[in-house]
């Protein structure tokens, strides 16, 4: 009996879907390796193998069987896909046109050599980003550039703001992924797409004011509750919105953030913030010559550096901060903690806080392979960005659990959010 490769769901499903993989028709007790690939958009090639054995009956299921060597170890059922590693060193697999899925090739071989042995099976499956009626709305009003993600169905859907960090332009995977189950995401750019500044200068809080007043006015969101959620730089943005827009933003996702304003300084009316400055000769070139960031940074706590703190408790709504406990781009966890004390010190409730072990920097949605090191646009060099593979991956599978929960919890209400003090 000829062995076959059986995937389930069947030929497509959305990024974020467990994907079940098993093999049949194998010989009892057969060695065999399984292989994955898959093309971004750029050309660039990511692969991942792992060596397995099939059981007494020639069967092989993913989700009971232990790899026993390759890009990984054990038992782990999506390991084809967040075990993928790029051809070329330290580049990240990201999705820039949402509208079309990324294609993984699945092969089965004889026996443990990944580059050699007798092909037995072969499958091509599609990994969408947008859940089926998910709509795709361009959003080019007044100086707003982003494209909101509408949910399946007619009526109102919570709303959510979705900013990315430093690399700039417009990011929509993680937003239309979002919009699958019931959000509805605005992905905001805020330099290096269309016309907006090219570099980050400076940062003009009006803008992210006029892209709150679209989504509070949009029919399809429904108000007057708006979440935030934001990686990196677009985390301590979203702390600023939440602390000087704070009418209507009712709860706040922050992964890997800063307390302080960061990198370029914040206006808003009357209002000037500081940037947190850094010593550049504390950067560390490692053995591998990748460069470790996370010294460089001035301590926010210290008296001259103040004035580049956001306020955050002025902002009205909850907080989750999600922390990798391995950010070798800065002290995620220290500033979750000052963040704590500086809440508490005002009487405000206490914030919600998820440490992941061994977990760097970028925390993507679901079964993206964890990008541990890779080369930031903007310094122009490899930085390392911290964690281990496999407990990254689990991190980033139990936040975007975690972040779904946060938000469906907090923005069904018909009026904001209130906080008895403690």
């Amino acid at each position: 009996m000829a062995a076959t490769l059986s995937l389930e769901p069947a030929g497509r499903s959305c990024w974020d879907q467990p994907l079940s993989i098993a093999v049949r028709g194998l010989a009892p007790e057969q060695p065999i390796t399984l292989r994955s690939a898959l093309r971004d958009e750029k050309g660039a090639l990511f692969r991942a193998h792992a060596r397995y054995r099939a059981d007494a009956h020639g069967e092989l299921d993913l989700a009971r069987a232990p790899a026993l060597g390759g890009s990984f170890v054990g038992i782990e059922p999506m390991g084809l896909l967040w075990a993928m590693e790029p051809e070329r060193p330290f580049w990240r697999l990201v999705k820039r046109d949402v509208q079309t899925p990324f294609v993984v090739e699945l092969e089965v071989l004889d026996g443990h050599e990944p580059d050699g042995g007798r092909l037995l099976a072969r499958a091509v499956h599609e990994r969408h980003f947008m859940a089926a009626g998910v709509r795709r709305v361009p959003v080019r009003e007044g100086r707003v550039r982003a494209t909101l993600f509408l949910p399946p169905g007619k009526g109102q859907f919570p709303g959510i703001i979705d900013l990315y960090g430093s690399v700039g332009g417009l990011c929509e995977y993680r937003a239309s992924l979002l919009a699958g189950h019931g959000f509805a995401v605005l992905a905001l750019a805020y330099f290096r797409f269309e016309d907006l500044p090219e570099l980050l200068s400076e940062v003009h809080l009006e803008y992210f004011e006029e892209a709150l007043a679209f989504m509070l006015r949009y029919p399809q969101v429904k108000g007057p509750n708006i979440g935030l959620l934001g990686i990196s730089k677009g985390g301590d943005l979203c702390l600023s919105m939440a602390a000087f827009l704070k009418d209507n933003i009712t709860a706040t996702v922050l992964i890997n953030t800063c307390v302080a304003n960061t990198l370029v300084p914040l206006y808003y009316k009357d209002l000037f913030v500081p940037n947190l400055g850094c010593d550049q000769t504390k950067i560390k070139i490692m053995e591998s010559g990748l460069l470790y960031l996370g010294d460089m940074w001035n301590n926010p706590l210290e008296e001259p550096n103040h004035p580049s703190l956001v306020p955050l408790e002025k902002a009205q709504g909850p907080f989750l901060f999600i922390v990798g406990m391995d950010d070798h781009n800065w002290k995620s966890d220290v500033y979750a903690r000052i963040a704590c004390s500086r809440l508490q010190a005002h009487g405000k409730e206490r914030p919600q806080i998820i440490y992941y072990p061994e977990t760097g920097h970028c925390i993507d949605p679901p079964y993206f392979p964890p990008p541990i090191a890779f080369v930031q646009v903007v310094v122009g060099e490899a930085i390392f960005y911290g964690g281990e593979p496999s407990a990254h991956s689990r991190a980033q599978l139990d936040a975007w659990q975690q972040i779904q929960t946060f938000f469906q919890k907090y923005l069904n209400g018909e009026k904001p959010a209130r906080h008895s003090k403690m």
